[in-house]
């Protein structure tokens, strides 16, 4: 019974709580003593009420508190957690799972050098869902409605982990004048290929529909609601290796964050969407795109591909990676690739080198300085 009350929110256990002394006292009007509540029936209430307490402060527990603040959008919640001081404001975009702790390794170093805003989108972590599609504009309109009521000036230095790389991407061909720079984090790129299970895989951008991007909006309608049936929670979660370099507090957290049922409604429409636009980069050469804003690509020096393991061949694998990655360059010229020996989850793996990078950026804005002007010792 306990684990069922788990899963009630606070105003149901409220209720329940009435209703237990309604029956209480509806037991005691029909006893003999109707005048008098049979000590049992107190007991049995007291009882009840003592594990409704429990299980509510069980279920505080399991929602930690939000690290940042929680803005309003309009119906919906964005959570954003600030530090620092100084200017440019950098911001990070996480990738597909990833939320805006996970850069807590980084955040804490950034901080001390100049501002840094992390956020999870809407369905992750303490952000409430928000409007579908989760489309780039989606999330783009929402990230900056959000900065701009917390306050926060631009222009900002985008950092963009994986698949927050294309949604930074985006967010400055869509608001140029609100950025002044990106970093892109072992980024996700048009045509790149990714396993699907077994030895498939598809490259990003195949899939388009090509639908027209619908025009993104704050308010909620009823189709928002997340639509992906909860998972039964696991009897034996267990985290990632790699999560073992945070504190505690946050490996908890990842958790947490992870069990929420939101979240794969929230990625199944960001992957669908996300299609849009990759065919659309493909479609037509993007260098220049970004004129000459500042680009800094952080590239891992080995994708790892074994032969064998995927449908291609790992050295054809290798190559069309590095060439995604030198497409990335070209999209600014004002540019510079570092490649780091890191896995994918650099912000995690190499945040020495992640910090580093920023710094770079942060120097070359603040300077007024071409990239290629700048030492890049801090990240190698």
């Amino acid at each position: 019974m306990t684990s069922s009350l788990l899963s009630l929110d606070k105003r149901t256990l409220l209720e329940l709580t009435v209703c237990a002394f309604m029956v209480v006292l509806s037991g005691a009007t029909h006893s003999r003593a109707a005048r008098t509540i049979p000590l049992d029936h107190i007991q049995t209430a007291i009882k009840f009420r003592s594990m409704i307490l429990k299980t509510s402060a069980r279920m505080q527990q399991q929602r930690p508190k939000a690290q940042g603040r929680l803005v309003d959008l309009g119906g919906h919640r964005l959570h954003v957690n600030c530090t620092g001081k100084g200017a440019p404001i950098v911001v990070v975009e996480n990738g597909l799972g990833d939320f805006s702790f996970d850069w807590f390794l980084v955040q804490s170093r950034i901080s001390h050098v100049t501002r840094i805003c992390t956020y999870d989108r809407g369905g992750y972590a303490w952000s409430d869902p928000g409007p579908k599609p989760r489309t780039f504009a989606q999330l783009n309109l929402e990230l900056r409605d959000a900065l701009s009521k917390v306050g926060e000036q631009a222009p900002f230095l985008l950092v963009g982990h994986s698949y927050g790389g294309p949604v930074v991407r985006n967010f400055a061909l869509t608001y140029p004048q609100l950025v002044t720079g990106i970093v892109f984090v072992d980024s996700a790129f048009e045509g790149q290929r990714v396993g699907v299970g077994g030895r498939m895989m598809i490259r990003l951008g195949e899939n388009a529909k090509h639908l027209a991007i619908p025009t993104p909006r704050e308010n909620m309608k009823p189709s928002d609601k997340p639509t992906f049936p909860p998972k039964a929670p696991s009897s034996n979660p267990t985290l990632d290796r790699m999560y073992s370099v945070l504190p505690a507090d946050q490996q908890r957290w990842q958790m947490w964050a992870q069990s929420q049922p939101q979240l794969e409604d929230a990625e199944n429409s960001q992957r669908e969407w996300s299609d849009e636009y990759f065919a659309n980069w493909l479609s037509k050469s993007q260098d220049g795109a970004l004129g000459t804003i500042p680009v800094l690509v952080l590239t891992r020096a080995d994708g790892g591909y074994r032969d064998g393991e995927y449908e291609i061949p790992a050295a054809q694998l290798e190559a069309e990676r590095r060439e995604g990655q030198a497409r990335l360059v070209r999209l600014s010229q004002n540019s510079r690739e570092v490649m780091i020996s890191s896995g994918h989850n650099m912000e995690l793996e190499a945040p020495d080198q992640v910090v580093g990078a920023i710094r770079l950026v942060v120097t070359a804005v603040r300077e007024k300085k071409n990239l290629s002007d700048v030492g890049a010792r801090e990240i190698q």
